[in-house]
């Protein structure tokens, strides 16, 4: 088991504690994503382990590790995806991966009787440390076009943006370059500017936050658990009955919330699910942040 202070900015588990937090999860997204557009944003409304459902029980859902809404609704969309797998399985599925995510966030914030033009600008953001077409950029920006006339003006608002934490390739502006440094190896020698420091300063505050460490501890428990009923049981079910056990701790689970539960096939969902589990203070909270954009209270 790795422990709480050795985890970088592209583990998952340290960038949703960081970006959750009350205090520093807006400051830290922010220093974050601004470094990476290489502009300013508005006022950003952070949404860490953000989940949209499909649209029953037998449909893809996504979770978004972490979703930034800009100026109360009316700004941009974003995306941040830290990814530090090896990549071999998943590198030929990016494109379309991406492409879902377009799809779901743009089914979520385009309500009925909207014109198409009021359809916002969506950044759907992967910080990688595996280089995902093989080229050594750290950039690799992608939009949609015209195959015919390339330099033709199509502008749909939607970006998809693959950072490779080692590519040297592009000439990636020094900014960037750091940042993506220390996000991958996340130490106080690789925080050498002043926003790093800051940053920094803010990830070392969660590192040593004794809640954090203790969900990190049980997180780790209950995904080493799972593993071990998904050998005998099969990976879904593990993660369900997982999901069912701690919440009973909290309180009796309704026949309703068991069912949703054992019906749900996503494992990512279930993925997302256990983790709410793990940090709920009660069922209510629970139901609360993880049917919320289905409806269910």
């Amino acid at each position: 088991m790795r422990q709480l202070e050795e985890l970088n900015l592209v583990d998952n588990f340290l960038v949703n504690s960081l970006t959750s937090h009350k205090l520093y999860g807006e400051p830290a997204a922010r220093s974050i994503l601004e470094c990476i557009l290489g502009r300013k944003l508005g006022k950003l409304k952070v949404m860490p382990q953000h989940f949209i459902q499909g649209g029953n029980t037998d449909r893809h859902g996504v979770r978004l590790d972490v979703y930034l809404d800009e100026n109360d609704g009316t700004g941009e969309l974003f995306d941040l995806e830290p990814d530090n797998n090896d990549g071999k399985e998943e590198t030929a599925a990016l494109p379309k991966r991406a492409r879902f995510y377009h799809a779901k966030l743009d089914a979520e914030n385009f309500k009925t009787g909207e014109k198409y033009e009021k359809l916002r600008n969506v950044y759907v953001i992967f910080i990688m440390t595996y280089d995902p077409f093989h080229a050594g950029r750290m950039v690799y920006t992608v939009k949609n076009g015209c195959v015919e006339m390339p330099d033709l003006p199509y502008e749909d608002g939607a970006r998809t943006i693959f950072l490779y934490t080692r590519g040297k390739g592009g000439n990636p502006p020094e900014s960037l370059r750091q940042l993506l440094q220390y996000m991958e190896h996340t130490t106080k020698e690789n925080a050498r500017t002043e926003e790093l420091r800051k940053l920094h300063e803010m990830v070392m505050a969660i590192k040593t936050d004794g809640e954090v460490g203790l969900a990190y501890m049980k997180f780790f428990e209950l995904e080493e658990r799972t593993l071990q009923k998904g050998i005998r049981q099969g990976k879904v079910e593990g993660k369900a009955e997982d999901i069912l056990d701690i919440l009973c701790e909290l309180d009796k689970v309704s026949p309703d919330l068991r069912e949703q539960v054992c019906s749900q096939k996503d494992d990512a969902i279930l993925r997302t699910w256990l983790k709410l589990a793990v940090k709920a203070e009660s069922i209510q909270d629970f139901e609360q942040k993880a049917f919320a954009d289905s409806g269910k209270s």
